[in-house]
């Protein structure tokens, strides 16, 4: 084993992985059974790649090992179909959604800066982003999307952030290619890097990272056509990124001609009030898309919830006399 290989794996705290029983059944059968695990050296090989692991017993009483919450995420990725993961703005969110059955959350900055009362301009901080992944890793318990904005500054900041969120629990984290004030990606107007500047980012995430998923976004579509945005993923890929991220596209011609011309893990981000038309997860699946995110869904209808509620209270409606439509 190489020095640099075992300080990036073993030298690092363990806030980011769980137990799991047994690994093919954790990953739901995606994964093929571990090949070598040599007790004591905590080396395990997950789909032909190293990864962190410790020896331990699992909740039900089998020998069980500790796996990183990246190697988490990529072991969802390796299951036949699109890797759904909505939106959870808060600890309570991430519960409801383990609880319908979602095997992976999204923590995104408009959610985020939404429950701050702010806007999505990139000026929520790696702290503050760091407060919303421990809550819904504690909460949850499951592998987390988080949304990395343009990195927090430039490569060295990019590589603090990076280490924040692994230490905070995140598994996987997208960074995009926009200048700093960013905006939505389905907004006007937005402002590109340079595209050796944007891979520059990547290549450094990478760099830092111990077991994390790098996700590159784009948003060149809109400004540089779907040629500057092929280029672009084909550079960020180059990089060292592990899928891409392609924001914004406006059909589904789009959404296919980016898959064939870009082989590597896709995203497809289904946001509402956006460009995007409304697709179902089976069908970004048919386009040829492994992963869907819903940003901002559960904190716009728990806004509007809350909207109504304050609105009846104004009204002088008590909520005692009943509970329907509320959760104990």
């Amino acid at each position: 084993m190489s020095k640099s290989f075992s300080r990036r794996r073993f030298l690092h705290t363990a806030l980011a992985a769980s137990v799991v029983p047994n690994l093919p059944d954790a990953a739901r059968g995606a994964a093929p059974a571990p090949k070598r695990l040599v007790a004591g050296t905590r080396v395990l090989e997950v789909n032909g790649r190293p990864a962190k692991v410790f020896g331990l017993t699992g909740p039900d009483g089998r020998p069980g090992i500790r796996l990183a919450a990246g190697e988490r995420f990529r072991a969802l990725l390796k299951r036949p179909n699109i890797l759904q993961i909505p939106g959870a703005h808060s600890g309570m969110a991430s519960l409801l959604a383990k609880a319908a059955g979602f095997d992976a959350v999204y923590v995104g900055g408009s959610a985020m800066t939404g429950t701050m009362g702010l806007p999505d301009l990139g000026i929520i901080t790696v702290d503050e982003v760091c407060f919303y992944i421990r809550q819904v890793a504690r909460a949850s318990g499951l592998p987390l999307l988080v949304d990395g904005d343009t990195g927090h500054g430039e490569a060295l900041n990019v590589m603090q952030m990076v280490r924040s969120f692994e230490d905070a629990g995140a598994a996987a984290v997208h960074i995009e290619d926009q200048l700093l004030p960013k905006k939505c990606g389905h907004l006007n107007d937005k402002k590109l890097a340079d595209a050796r500047d944007a891979a520059a980012k990547i290549a450094a995430a990478v760099k830092a990272r111990r077991d994390l998923y790098i996700i590159a976004r784009t948003d060149a579509a809109d400004a540089e056509g779907m040629d500057g945005a092929v280029a672009r993923a084909k550079l960020y890929l180059e990089a060292g990124a592990d899928a891409i991220f392609p924001e914004a596209l406006i059909n589904a011609e789009m959404f296919r001609e980016f898959a064939r011309r870009v082989k590597a893990p896709l995203l497809a981000n289904m946001t509402e009030f956006g460009r995007t038309p409304v697709f179902t997860a089976s069908e970004f699946q048919d386009m040829g898309y492994q992963m869907v995110i819903w940003p901002a869904s559960a904190m716009r209808v728990a806004a509007k919830a809350q909207e109504e509620l304050y609105a009846a209270i104004k009204r002088g409606i008590h909520l005692a006399p009943t509970t329907r439509g509320l959760l104990p």
